[in-house]
């Protein structure tokens, strides 16, 4: 499933396995807008989110649009999934 929500620079867009009703993986397919140091910091977010298996989580400190982003593109993929 495809999510994309506003990052710091623009949009953040991520595509999020889901297997069994659990998330298996999350990949940043896009983020044109956002500065490479804070999104590759904002990325550890995503270690977060599956071992959690939600994205109640912190953000990133120092990255906290782009992490923000990333979450908040997460819950957007996964309504998708949910209204299928």
């Amino acid at each position: 499933y495809t999510g994309s929500a506003q990052g710091f620079g623009g949009a953040i867009e991520v595509q999020v396995t889901l297997k069994d009703d659990e998330i298996t993986d999350i990949q940043v397919t896009s983020a044109s807008g956002e500065d490479s140091t804070y999104l590759s910091q904002a990325q550890s977010v995503i270690s977060s989110i599956i071992s959690a298996q939600s994205t109640d989580v912190d953000t990133v400190s120092g990255a906290t649009f782009s992490s923000t982003g990333i979450i908040n593109a997460v819950v957007d993929a996964l309504g998708k999934a949910e209204n299928e």
